[in-house]
């Protein structure tokens, strides 16, 4: 379903216009929507309500969880969260802090926003709700109070499992309530890099810096996925955010995200008395496994070109408001970004100031750390078991050191047989010394 004319959006300015058509191999499923913010209409749609597996743009409603419990006084933002040893076993990408390390909520909240890391997410799963089930079940409570009728969490950091499922429109429906409920922590989405100690941390939003307005929020993947995005971007007062999912590299869903974001400011294709996000028409179809296309043996090389957003040049028009407002503000980043669409580069990732963040209490704080309840469960099998990149890894050094050891023996000079080896030469015993010899009597008869 499409809001609007898919098909171009007009942004000139300074003797640059360009034509942006949104277009994809149509074996590539892509869901896509653009929504408006502040009332909640859908300007732009494809898909929007197809099942699909969200990765880690689970960690928005981990945060959206989090702050709920802050607001209800459950804990604070300075509340330290202790590492279990679940949470310190999950897969990349992750900290890496032990079992028994602790970490204040506002830290934690910034380490999964900016690394995506799935061990603290676990760790604020279980400091909120005691467990990582718990918190799901909360997870799923707050979906339902925000209309998010396709979303089910399984757990708080978006590893796959085929249960764990939400839609583009669901997605952009808790990225709206983020910003409308929790006005005061938008700037937690927006994160370029942190530092903790000697460590800079850049984030993997791709449109951060490159794209005039971008503001936050949060990307994910998995295989099955694709490479997912929740973006906003503000332009003259006016917020938008985008959803992409499925796209086979990082660079075609930044890519798309811009096109989308182009689409949804341009006044020239704004939908005007479209449809709520909310009421959109829920698709029943399961949600894809994307692991053959996008991590297998024989995925596409040219995935990109599949993914592709065409370029053409147009001639400027005077009547393009939102083209002139793009450029008014700062013409250098507008025509880097648009240049991108053109040429597809996106260039350097963009320097940023990195946010201060440690392990440990905040200083003064002098009540009780929140872990694991009692009662939380045994790891499971599935969570003791290393992660096929550990055994891949633990299989190339075992390779490794048999070769080693097999270029070690071919080394060593082979073993002399007993037919080879010369014979033993014993010392010859010392003779005694010789006494003189003495004249000898004559024997008599008697």
């Amino acid at each position: 379903m499409v809001f609007g004319n898919l098909t171009a959006a007009r942004a000139a300015g300074a003797g640059l216009a360009l034509s942006l058509c949104l277009a994809h191999a149509p074996a590539q499923a892509a869901p896509a929507l653009v929504i408006d913010v502040a009332s909640g209409q859908a300007l732009l749609a494809e898909e929007a309500t197809r099942p699909w597996h969200p990765a880690s743009l689970t960690k928005l409603m981990t945060v959206y969880v989090a702050l709920k419990a802050v607001r209800e006084g459950r804990l604070s933002l300075d509340t330290p969260l202790v590492v279990s040893n679940r949470a310190a076993r999950m897969a990349p990408s992750k900290m890496g802090f032990l079992p028994g390390s602790e970490v204040t909520l506002d830290n934690a909240l910034k380490m999964i926003m900016v690394k995506s890391a799935n061990d603290v997410s676990v760790t604020i799963a279980e400091g909120v709700s005691g467990s990582t089930s718990a918190f799901a079940a909360e997870m799923n409570a707050a979906a339902r109070e925000l209309g998010m009728r396709q979303s089910h969490f399984v757990n708080p950091n978006g590893l796959h499992d085929d249960a764990h499922v939400s839609s583009a429109r669901d997605m952009a429906l808790l990225g709206r309530a983020l910003f409308l409920q929790f006005p005061d922590y938008g700037e937690l989405y927006g994160i370029g890099a942190l530092k903790l100690a000697n460590r800079v941390i850049p984030t993997h939003n791709g449109l951060l810096g490159r794209y005039p307005g971008a503001d936050g929020m949060k990307t994910g993947f998995v295989c099955a996925s694709g490479f997912n995005v929740v973006a906003s971007a503000t332009r003259n007062g006016r917020r938008l955010i985008v959803v992409v999912m499925g796209a086979p590299t990082a660079k075609a869903r930044t890519l798309k995200a811009m096109a989308l974001f182009e689409s949804g400011f341009s006044t020239s294709i704004f939908a005007r008395g479209g449809a709520d996000a909310a009421s959109l028409p829920l698709s029943a179809e399961p949600p894809p496994n994307l692991r053959p296309q996008v991590c297998g043996k024989n995925r596409a090389r040219d995935a990109d070109e599949d993914f592709a957003i065409p370029i053409a040049p147009v001639s400027a028009s005077a009547d393009n408001e939102s083209a002139a407002a793009f450029f008014a503000g700062d013409r250098n980043d507008g025509r880097a970004a648009l240049a991108a669409f053109a040429s597809g580069d996106l260039g350097p990732r963009p320097a940023f100031t990195p946010v201060n963040v440690f392990v440990g209490r905040a200083p003064g704080w002098t009540g009780a750390a929140r872990g694991p309840a009692d009662d939380e469960p045994a790891l499971t099998a599935a969570e003791l078991a290393p992660s096929k990149k550990a055994q891949a890894r633990a299989a190339k050094q075992r390779v490794a050191k048999q070769r080693a050891i097999a270029q070690k023996t071919a080394q060593k000079p082979a073993p002399k047989s007993a037919a080879q080896k010369p014979a033993a030469q014993k010392p010859a015993a010392p003779k005694p010394p010789q006494k003189p010899a003495q004249a000898t009597a004559p024997r008599t008869g008697g």
